[in-house]
């Protein structure tokens, strides 16, 4: 070949890995199935759980993708959604009228269920980047009928069974209060725990939970060997994607990748609409 046509090819080809990390894969949905043995087979049917992550509305994720991936819960009939965290990049940048109403999509169909993100307020997102009033979030859950997990448990009860879901705040925001959050649940009982970032883990190490489903990472966004495990924000880098046994504790836990990203871009690293079975 020329040199003009080798140049003119790897133009062709560079502008296609541009397009594909900044046009096609943060768009590109994957919905994953994965089954959780936490019950003990004692439940009448498996409990379908729903998990979306870091939707992260914003300049560089609109409107379209987050609608498509809420249809895509709806789709799968769970028992209940779980939301685990930054709603937003910034709220200041979108109308949040507008994020009320694609959560009330769900809210208005499943029962749904939220914790926020150090993006959604709170003292890490003043410092840093983030949403400096923390009641615009607040405001958007609760008008979308969203059900917010800030340090709390509830008793869930479906038609599989019953069991409890706990939420706690940010742990960048310095927001995790074990005591509030694990006092109303009795001994021995089956918990689900939705807490933002995987290394709340080892805060609530001491207290009682079956699976914690996190979020936070993005997976890092790409999947290049040595550079997912360096820009993935946490410091335990086994949990960064995906279901991971927690063995030293002998617990689950699950980090979704999330819908949406930070600055637009993903390499090998597909958004994610996580459907999780419970037995």
């Amino acid at each position: 070949m020329r040199r003009r046509d080798v140049l003119k090819w790897g133009g062709i080809v560079a502008a296609a890995a541009v397009a594909d990390v900044v046009v096609v894969e943060p768009r590109w949905l994957s919905v994953e199935q994965k089954r959780v043995s936490i019950f003990g087979g004692k439940f009448r049917q498996p409990v379908r759980l729903v998990q979306l992550s870091d939707l992260h509305f914003s300049w560089c994720v609109g409107e379209s993708v987050i609608r498509r991936a809420i249809g895509e819960a709806i789709e799968q009939k769970p028992d209940l959604v779980c939301l685990t965290g930054d709603f937003v990049t910034g709220a200041s940048e979108v109308d949040m009228a507008v994020l009320a109403d694609m959560l009330g999509e769900l809210s208005k169909r499943v029962p749904t269920y939220a914790v926020k993100g150090n993006h959604d307020g709170g003292s890490w997102a003043r410092n840093y980047m983030g949403e400096r009033d923390e009641t615009r979030v607040d405001e958007a859950l609760k008008r979308a009928g969203v059900m917010l997990m800030q340090n709390r448990a509830e008793l869930i009860r479906i038609q599989a069974g019953e069991f409890w879901l706990a939420g706690v705040g940010d742990l960048w925001s310095e927001e995790v209060n074990a005591y509030t959050t694990f006092r109303p649940i009795p001994p021995g009982e089956r918990v689900v725990l939705m807490a933002h970032n995987p290394d709340t883990k080892d805060v609530l190490a001491r207290e009682s939970w079956d699976l914690m489903l996190s979020g936070h990472t993005h997976g890092s966004q790409n999947s290049i060997p040595g550079l997912r495990e360096r820009f993935a924000p946490v410091r335990d880098k086994r949990f960064v994607d995906g279901l991971v046994r927690w063995e030293e504790a002998g617990r689950w836990i699950h980090v979704n990748r999330g819908v949406g990203n930070l600055m637009g871009v993903r390499v090998g690293c597909r958004p994610e609409v996580s459907v999780l079975e419970l037995v």
